[in-house]
């Protein structure tokens, strides 16, 4: 199998600074039943073309090395001919950083769209041509599809699945590499390898960019994880909570947040409002519900009195994040012991929670689609039920005194909403009255008489 990707940017030869990979230089890298092969078949100021080369190893894969559900049986069958989810491995093997948009060398090129073909000679399309035009089309490309004959030998076989596919774009070379990378294992749709949380992961950060608008997001999402009813529900849930697509979008989306807050320290302030609460409810056993990177969960551990703490997020990168930053794998045994990380949405119900004396669910509301809120309400105050639950969220009415912030602008680029203060105590107190828990309110950060302290927190305890 092939696929080729050309520009007629000029210097075409910038092509090898945004892959990262030398025009002089033949590569080739191990895949799960096979080998890929990297090389520049030109490489002028006028046109550069890259190409990669998988050869897969037929009696490896029928033996079991990167095979998982017996799909392939035959030693004659069509992987080492045709496009395929091993072709994505090739993609990610050689290309990650091209993917993630990082250039060292030319990092504003690698942000520009510039005139890109992809050419792959044999794609299976199990959907026909209609569905190949339905998934790149949408996505601004001029489509070229030619369906490839079968063997006169065998006329009874039907119509050919596979097509010479051409690609033409004016794009960032990230978003090509992304949308080759999700929807050639679509149109393939059958993956060769174990489908798990980790592919949802995957499919997030490489198309959360583009997938929530496409219109075959819901068959996207199914056919790239392998119609798993429940990854699926998963990953079109994430999808649509617009999580960040990497670590980078998702550290300068935050640290976007932070610049608007920095002269009044607001952050710290809040983190520390959260545990003087936790810690006057007599709590023991405590929930970070949206823990990110762990800044709260670093202040809970430094607190004896909290002896089994749980941090959950929903997305496994961040969660690996926090275990990082928090040194897990450092910490005396004892220490370790108190800490636990789990995978989970706030929007499902999930036993995990249960039994707990209090829950934290610290700027977290404000990115959910307020549709969601419901789904949240019950999953929380419902279900798992602690004891204590402390919200906070931005005051929208703050944002006037922001010097930083446009007056248009909310203050996270994730931010599905931000709440006036009657907003959120109309809110609080309907979930309060709705599941049996009275509800206290708190000024976070230097009060304005007119609008308020920045943050809000609300305090609920169970009747």
């Amino acid at each position: 199998m092939i696929l080729t990707i050309t520009t007629t940017h000029k210097p075409a030869t910038d092509l090898g600074h945004l892959l990262r990979k030398n025009p002089a230089r033949a590569l080739t890298a191990e895949l799960a039943a096979g080998k890929a092969h990297l090389f520049y078949p030109e490489a002028t100021e006028e046109r550069c073309t890259v190409a990669v080369i998988v050869e897969i190893d037929t009696v490896a894969l029928v033996r079991g090395k990167g095979k998982t559900d017996g799909a392939f049986d035959q030693y004659v069958n069509d992987r080492p001919y045709v496009a395929s989810s091993f072709l994505s491995n090739a993609i990610a093997e050689f290309f990650s950083t091209a993917m993630s948009g990082i250039s060292k060398e030319r990092p504003e090129l690698a942000e520009t769209a510039i005139p890109l073909r992809a050419e792959i000679p044999v794609l299976p399309a199990r959907g026909g041509e209609k569905f190949l035009r339905g998934l790149f089309e949408p996505l601004g490309y001029t489509v070229t599809a030619e369906r490839l004959p079968l063997d006169d030998t065998f006329p009874d076989w039907g119509e050919s699945p596979y097509f010479h596919l051409i690609l033409e774009g004016t794009v960032t070379l990230k978003d090509l590499l992304r949308h080759l990378y999700v929807l050639i294992p679509v149109l393939d749709d059958r993956k060769h390898y174990y489908i798990g949380r980790d592919e949802v992961d995957k499919l997030v950060r490489r198309a959360s960019d583009w997938l929530p608008t496409h219109p075959l997001k819901e068959e996207i999402s199914k056919r790239y994880l392998r119609r798993d009813p429940s990854l699926t529900k998963e990953a079109l849930d994430r999808l649509n909570e617009g999580l960040p697509e990497s670590e980078e979008l998702d550290e300068a989306a935050d640290a976007e947040e932070e610049k608007v807050e920095k002269p009044i320290s607001l952050h710290d302030q809040r983190l520390l409002a959260v545990i003087d609460v936790l810690k006057a409810s007599g709590a023991h056993r405590v929930l970070d519900l949206g823990c990110g990177e762990g800044k709260l969960l670093r202040h809970l551990l430094k607190e004896k009195q909290f002896k089994e703490i749980v941090g959950m997020d929903v997305s496994i990168i961040t969660l690996e994040r926090a275990s990082r930053r928090l040194k897990l794998d450092r910490l005396p045994e004892r220490q370790a012991a108190r800490m636990k990380l789990i995978h989970g949405s706030l929007v499902y119900r999930d036993k995990r929670l249960q039994g707990y004396d209090a829950a934290a669910i610290v700027e977290v509301i404000e990115h959910l689609d307020t549709p969601r809120l419901v789904s949240m309400e019950r999953a929380v105050f419902e279900f798992a039920r602690p004891s204590t639950v402390v919200i906070t969220t931005p005051n929208k009415e703050y944002n006037a005194l922001f010097e930083t912030l446009d007056p248009e602008k909310l203050r996270h680029p994730d931010h599905r909403f931000e709440w006036t203060r009657p907003e959120f105590e109309a809110w609080a107190r309907g979930v309060g009255e709705r599941h049996g828990y009275s509800v206290d309110f708190h000024p976070i950060g230097p009060i304005s008489e007119q609008f308020g302290a920045p943050s809000q927190m609300g305090v609920f305890k169970l009747a």
